[in-house]
């Protein structure tokens, strides 16, 4: 197709050229945004509670705690206690990422100082009693007062870096489950220890121990975490083979007007 068209007095043929054939690729960030909304929907953890945008933060550490090296090879599993819930509520879910399925939801307790049914205080000192916000590695399985228990290594700096020397492990107790929440209105309160019920105690420490990702969230809005750095995420995630490149996530091109 010609035209014409004015131009101080000139007159300048053009024509529309078609290049539809030279497809743009799309951003990084926005192939990673689309790989947490697919996850998300994958897994319908919508249907079970769990905040999208609780979730995606999990998932952006766990990208950037595998990019540094920290995290087993062999498992794509993360861990994420809502601690913005209530205890009353099933507020941790156990995620295979690979295989986009939600492996466990269940009670999770919070330390007896950091709330009733609901946690409002979070600390990082030893006999605080409180839980701590943030990103944690799992570690190794031990025996203890409380038996078959799993260690956890804090990976933020002033939030959780001292959970190792306070014991913060996950461990079965009794005080977590229904009946609790039936004599009490909520569940038993830890020592500031992620307890969880010990009829599942065995099953989420086979599922989730030799360093793969716990995520405790809360309602403090002074937690900052430098693992929650989305665009470093996009990018690991989009050079690795977990965001594939497809055709369907690219641009559909369109038509430029070349003057002659």
């Amino acid at each position: 197709m010609t035209g014409w068209i004015p131009s101080t007095g000139t007159q300048v043929k053009h024509r529309s050229v078609e290049v539809s054939k030279v497809p743009v690729a799309i951003s990084a960030d926005s192939l990673y945004n689309k790989h947490l909304d697919d996850l998300y929907l994958a897994a319908n953890l919508g249907a079970t509670g769990l905040s999208q945008l609780v979730f995606e933060k999990a998932v952006t550490g766990f990208y950037n705690l595998k990019n540094a090296g920290k995290l087993s090879a062999a498992k794509s599993i993360i861990s994420i206690a809502d601690m913005s819930q209530t205890s009353s509520t099933k507020r941790l879910w156990v995620i295979d990422l690979d295989k986009k399925q939600l492996l466990l939801n269940t009670w999770v307790a919070h330390g007896k100082n950091t709330g009733d049914d609901r946690a409002t205080s979070f600390s990082n000192v030893n006999s605080s009693n409180q839980s701590s916000l943030g990103f944690y590695i799992t570690g190794e399985v031990y025996y203890g007062k409380h038996g078959r228990s799993l260690r956890l290594d804090g990976m933020d700096n002033g939030y959780n870096d001292n959970a190792r020397r306070r014991a913060i492990v996950v461990h079965g107790a009794d005080y977590v489950g229904q009946g609790t929440i039936n004599a009490l209105g909520r569940l038993g309160r830890s020592l500031g220890c992620p307890a969880v019920a010990p009829e599942l105690s065995d099953k989420l420490i086979n599922t989730i121990e030799g360093k793969t990702v716990l995520f405790i969230n809360g309602a403090d809005q002074r937690y900052t975490s430098k693992y929650l750095d989305n665009h470093l995420a996009a990018a690991f995630a989009s050079n690795s083979t977990d965001i594939p490149v497809k055709s369907e996530n690219l641009l559909p091109a369109k038509s430029l007007q070349v003057g002659i």
